[in-house]
């Protein structure tokens, strides 16, 4: 690729491996001055990792750096840092926040950037005892917010701001910044209401429109129809097509997001197949207040004995209906197990229910990370069934029986084929697929009836992926388990899965056999299916 005259960024033949998986290959990307350029892809695509590399992350260093060139104004520039990316005037703002909570919102905008006035003291010892110009710093920080058209105090602190006001911050830390060429936004809507995402919108126009060229991150095809001017696609990283917003339509996009050959493994026989006459699991309505993945009126029937995917693009709702169902996140409707109602915003009622759940946050909610493997997998059950128990001096007091967990932890270990140097190993030693692996091995030590999966391959290894689905599948095959799988990885749902419901703003878009075709789940995953479609 040619350097063009006039770009402000582009990125030429960019290629990245990660212990031998190839995460991008030969990626070719241009940005011109006001320019807003959609970067779009599935998770997993290699948006972040791409954008890593612009902004000089440590972790691509660390691992073995990556291949190509990064081209800035026409000039081949070595990007080593952050703090370099930004001297070139590159700014991001990243999916999670990077802002001190005890601070006042102007005191995040400028951080590090402070006006200062002079003293005697720093006539005398220099500027380093300069004080800080609070008349300055204030007038700065209230011209960048009325650049985005939000009426936040800037002298609020940051720690009472509700979450969209706090993605604003971010943004107008990064405006402020005098020498800023490229904006680079990555999920900016995801956290925010839609007229808060309106509001982004209309902001990130205003920006391009005074020069500033913006690489906009984002699964809301809608809003790329609304505000890019070209759009890449990147699927199993690399650039599947490049086009115009004249050229663009939401069905060719998302289909070509999702598009590639599915290998439906060969699944077992069951002794009795799900039918819609015998529902384990009944959703009316629900509601659930997930930062990020909210879900509005959600409705659905479980078959008993069935594997029901879940999936849809990031931010839609699809990663809050587990975690609403098991009460982690505030949620609102009815939701019947075995037409026994359940109550919400209790995880026991959930567990009591029969129902057990291994989330996608696996080292921040699905393990004690400094405890052994064996403690892991029968907490639980202890705590919910009272199993591992036995009685002690006082009749009231019960003892863990620990020749118990130690027999039930060696056979979850042969039996998931967990990689270890025993039952005593912490979890925390473990690689991603193995900790993996022992979140199953809880789950199923409960012996659930229906067992909520979210997210169960995110950040293992390949081999290790395959493994996981194994499980799932001998767990509904040999113990009738209903599983109900959410994922990000659409191929992996239509592997295994004997239905899969496609989430869209909350809501379900429609339900699809996994052989349907990736117009149909494109269309979809971009709302823009024609009528709902069930699997009988």
């Amino acid at each position: 690729m040619a350097i063009t005259e006039g770009n402000v960024l582009e990125l030429e033949g960019i290629s990245k491996s990660f212990f031998g998986t190839q995460v991008l290959k030969d990626v070719n990307l241009s940005v011109r001055p006001g320019e807003i350029h959609a970067l779009v892809g599935e998770n997993g695509a290699g948006k972040t990792t791409l954008m890593n590399i612009l902004f000089g992350m440590q972790v691509i260093f660390d691992t073995g750096g990556f291949e190509g060139r990064i081209i800035l104004d026409g000039v081949p520039t070595d990007i080593s840092s952050p703090r370099e990316a930004m001297t070139y005037g590159i700014g991001m703002v990243h999916q999670e926040f990077m802002l001190i909570p005890g601070f006042t919102v102007a005191e995040n905008i400028k951080l590090n950037r402070e006006p200062t006035l002079p003293n005697l003291a720093s006539k005398i010892f220099g500027r380093r005892l300069e004080t800080v110009d609070e008349e300055a710093m204030r007038a700065d920080s209230r011209a960048a917010l009325d650049k985005l058209a939000i009426s936040i105090d800037e002298l609020a602190l940051v720690a009472g701001l509700p979450v969209g006001h706090m993605q604003f911050v971010e943004i107008a830390r990064e405006i402020d910044k005098r020498s800023v060429k490229l904006l680079v936004f990555d999920e900016p809507t995801a956290v925010l209401t839609e007229s808060e995402a309106q509001m982004l919108l209309d902001a990130m126009k205003r920006l391009a429109s005074e020069g500033i060229a913006i690489l906009f991150i984002t699964h809301r095809l809608d809003e790329v129809m609304e505000v890019a001017d070209n759009i890449t696609i990147l699927r199993d990283g690399e650039v599947v097509a490049m086009m115009s917003k004249a050229e663009a339509e939401v069905e060719k996009i998302a289909e070509l997001m999702v598009g590639r050959k599915v290998e439906r493994i060969e699944l077992p026989e069951r002794a009795k197949e799900p039918s819609d006459r015998d529902i384990v699991l009944r959703i009316e309505n629900l509601s659930v207040n997930m930062p990020g993945e909210r879900v509005r009126n959600f409705s659905l029937n479980v078959r008993r004995g069935e594997i029901l995917g879940i999936g849809g693009l990031a931010g839609h709702g699809k990663v809050g209906i587990a975690n609403g169902v098991m009460g982690l996140y505030p949620s609102t409707g009815k939701v019947y197990a075995n037409e026994k109602e359940l109550r919400l915003n209790d995880p026991k009622s959930a567990l009591e229910a029969g129902m057990a759940f291994v989330s996608e946050d696996r080292r921040g909610v699905g393990l004690l990370l400094d405890e052994s493997i064996e403690m892991n997998i029968a907490l639980t059950a202890m705590q919910v069934q009272e199993k591992f128990l036995r009685p002690g001096a006082i009749p009231s007091l019960r003892l863990a029986d620990e020749a118990a967990i130690r027999e039930h932890a060696l056979q979850v270990i042969k039996d998931l084929d967990i990689r270890c140097n025993g039952p005593e190993q912490l979890v925390r030693r473990l690689s991603g697929g193995n900790q993996q692996k022992i979140c199953l091995g809880r789950a199923f030590t409960m012996q659930p009836e229906v067992m909520w999966v979210s997210e169960p391959t995110r950040g293992i290894d390949v081999g290790a992926k395959q493994l996981v689905l194994d499980l799932l599948v001998d767990f509904n095959r040999k113990h009738g388990m209903t599983i109900i799988m959410t994922s990000s990885e659409l191929g992996e749902l239509r592997k295994v899965c004997d239905r899969i419901v496609i989430v869209y703003r909350g809501q379900i878009a429609g339900v699809l056999p996994p052989d349907a075709s990736d117009v149909d789940f494109g269309l979809m995953m971009a709302g823009k299916g024609a009528a709902r479609r069930e699997v009988g």
